[in-house]
């Protein structure tokens, strides 16, 4: 377990894969045109390659590396630099240290509620804890479920 703050935790902040994340602007906020969130995830706690039908991300990485695979070009991320993942176009990212800081820009921003859906309130010090293997396998299937069926997110 990393510890990353040892102060309370700000209001706003939640859980999601050994991490967490706030959301700074809703998509409610935007009508749906968008959703800004930060997020701090550990190296092993990515998603596999997948496609978004209805949405673009945009990452701009705060801390750590972050390898980016998008269609057939893969490029690493740095502290300041920026990486669009366009829809319809296949991505994923590897995690290069042992976590990642970034702001991640979702257009349209509905897809801001499947974290929501699947990620718990912070409570006490903000931690990061690394994956010590997959999820339960009931978990994926609803995971895997939600994110095709209701959002369109495609696993390759």
């Amino acid at each position: 377990m990393i510890m990353t703050n040892n102060k309370p935790v700000t209001a706003g902040y939640r859980n999601y894969q050994g991490g967490y994340f706030k959301v700074l602007i809703d998509h409610q906020q935007t009508n749906g045109g968008m959703a800004l969130l930060e997020m701090v995830l550990p190296k092993g706690a990515e998603p596999p390659p997948h496609i978004h039908v209805n949405e673009d991300e945009s990452f701009y990485l705060q801390e750590g590396a972050i390898q980016f695979t998008i269609g057939e070009k893969t490029t690493v991320a740095n502290p300041g630099d920026a990486v669009f993942a366009p829809r319809a176009i296949a991505h994923h990212f590897k995690i290069q240290s042992e976590y990642a800081r970034f702001l991640n820009l979702i257009t349209p921003g509905q897809l801001m509620d499947y974290f929501i859906e699947f990620s718990e309130p912070a409570t006490g010090a903000l931690t990061i804890t690394p994956p010590q293997g997959p999820p339960p396998a009931d978990l994926i299937q609803k995971m895997i479920s939600r994110i095709t069926g209701e959002y369109g997110v495609i696993f390759i």
